[in-house]
């Protein structure tokens, strides 16, 4: 799942096919007269999920100053993913600094910063969730 920022999906998709992943980018699918949730469900058998929390929008409790947010689909979509795959078979990754939601504070987020430590933090969590990881492959 991802936001705005195509770079970063661009980073992540390109990273998770070299590492021997095919990721499934959603609006990339077919819409087959869909609507979103539903083109979601349908692309959602997955053993894991990446979210991208990238600042597109911007919020603010009200009277309070606008701050940088992820878009709000994202962060249904990661309710889902979570609700459906459990907290240990997804990571979000946050490129920036975004506001999270206080419902999904206490969460360890993984920062998608100009180094490498992301690719790193994100093979650990693939492995942890039992997936075949060449480090080779992700050190490069």
């Amino acid at each position: 799942m991802h936001g705005h920022d195509g770079e970063a999906r661009e980073t992540v998709a390109r990273f998770l096919s070299t590492i021997g992943f095919d990721p499934i980018i959603l609006h990339e699918q077919a819409n087959r007269g869909r609507t979103i949730i539903e083109k979601v469900e349908a692309n959602s058998d997955v053993s894991f999920a990446v979210v991208l929390l990238t600042p597109d929008d911007e919020g603010n409790v009200k009277g309070g100053a606008p701050e940088p947010r992820a878009r709000q689909n994202v962060l249904l979509e990661l309710g889902y993913f979570i609700g459906r795959l459990g907290r240990e078979n997804v990571c979000a990754l946050m490129r920036g600094r975004v506001e999270i939601p206080s419902d999904f504070a206490g969460v360890v987020w993984t920062p998608m910063n100009d180094g490498n430590g992301w690719k790193q933090a994100l093979g650990k969590e693939l492995q942890a969730a039992g997936h075949q990881i060449d480090w080779n492959k992700v050190m490069r």
